[in-house]
């Protein structure tokens, strides 16, 4: 087979995520890893508990592909009274290998090759290959710094014939923005002019600051029949290696979304997923409490970015700070991130890679405070020795 083609041209248009190249980089540093989104403390006991019971219970073979009816109920319950959308468990509810496997079997399931797809620029880096993989092509519209408003004239001069959904991610990484309420009714009214799904991305719905509200699309006039809202376990409930993630979609989507889970990853862990259930009965002090530990996070990590002379966004959501590096190198994100994690540094993630054009992003990197309050206070002091401050 010499000089046989071997991979796909799909493959060729993407790299390896950056931001677990970064998690790699930091651990044949010995660095401090604030680059890649995972809580470095415990997740609820609990929760774990439950999964050591289902195991010993011996719940370790296939649950029902799109998800163990206990845990669908569960979340049907939550959505319900949380996000304020009438949830069916077993019509409206897929179960998926977390929320970035719903992601692509939710694009998989409704577009072809040839559709449009509209995404918030900076996005999450999974955002691009997954619209190559389901042969969409995207179309960004630039969130405007420093608070990453959207502006509608950009909205809808991206919408064109070919357009067949717009994804919306918040609270948003990399940025911490929400999307507000009037925000998110101009894009329910394109959505409804224009006969556009929109696929939502609400894994960071809990973790919020300063009074800000989450608003989920579907709840939105004209929305509940045309909106599949993602969300899962790994961040609320800092279990990013269970792998629980779900789709919430009108039954005729929930239907195509099943299909191409079922091909994809049969289901997600059967004895977690009753943990699972267990965990999103949480009363309402756990997600009060982990609102609050993660602005005390955000407000220490904030600090020392300041004091080392980063230009901070301070997030209203996720726990992602997004800064501005202009002020203390003329070098480029991924050569200041690389010098900044060397030899027992920090680990940040390079803004290029929230960009279609890397070039947009060269002047941004990204941390994440999902850490422990000694974790973060270690950064600072690395940030403080690297960068010549006190």
């Amino acid at each position: 087979m010499t000089g046989a083609k071997r991979t796909s041209a799909k493959a060729a248009r993407f790299t390896e995520s950056v931001i677990r190249e970064m998690s790699r980089v930091c651990a044949r540093e010995g660095g401090v890893n604030l680059a890649q989104g995972f809580p470095d403390f415990a997740a609820p006991a609990p929760m774990k508990d439950a999964a050591c019971r289902a195991i010993q219970a011996d719940i370790n073979q296939y649950a029902v592909t799109w998800g163990a009816p206990r845990l669908r109920q569960a979340i049907a319950a939550r959505t319900s009274a949380y996000n304020g959308i009438p949830t069916d468990p077993d019509r409206d509810v897929t179960v998926c290998c977390g929320a970035t496997e719903a992601m692509i079997a939710a694009l998989l399931a409704v577009l072809d090759p040839g559709d449009e797809v509209v995404i918030f620029e900076p996005f999450y880096e999974n955002y691009g290959p997954d619209c190559v993989l389901s042969g969409a092509t995207p179309r960004m519209v630039r969130l405007a710094a420093p608070d990453w408003s959207l502006d509608e004239t950009a909205l809808r001069a991206a919408l064109g014939p070919r357009t067949r959904a717009i994804v919306v991610n918040t609270p948003h990484n990399p940025t911490g923005k929400v999307f507000t309420r009037a925000e998110l009714e101009v894009i329910a009214r394109l959505c409804v002019e224009r006969d556009l799904l929109a696929i939502t991305d609400e894994i960071y719905e809990y973790i919020l600051y300063d009074g800000t509200e989450h608003v989920s699309l579907a709840t939105l006039p004209g929305m509940r029949e045309r909106t599949i809202t993602i969300s899962g376990l790994s961040k609320t409930w800092s279990a990013t290696g269970w792998r629980i993630g779900w789709c919430i979609a009108p039954p005729e989507i929930t239907s195509a979304i099943r299909k191409v889970h079922d091909f994809l990853t049969v289901g997600a862990p059967a004895p977690l997923q009753e943990a699972a259930a267990d965990a999103l009965g949480f009363g309402p002090e756990y997600f009060t409490n982990l609102a609050r530990d993660y602005r005390e996070r955000r407000d220490l990590l904030a600090a020392a970015l300041r004091e080392t002379g980063f230009g901070v966004h301070l997030p209203k959501g996720a726990y992602y700070i997004m800064t501005d590096i202009a002020g203390l190198t003329s070098k480029d994100d991924v050569s200041f991130a690389m010098e900044l994690v060397a030899k027992g540094g920090v680990a940040c993630v390079p803004g290029s890679s929230f960009f279609l054009d890397p070039a947009d992003g060269r002047r941004i990197v990204r941390f994440c405070f999902a850490k422990k309050r000694e974790t973060l206070e270690r950064a600072a002091l690395v940030l403080r020795e690297r960068l010549g401050r006190r």
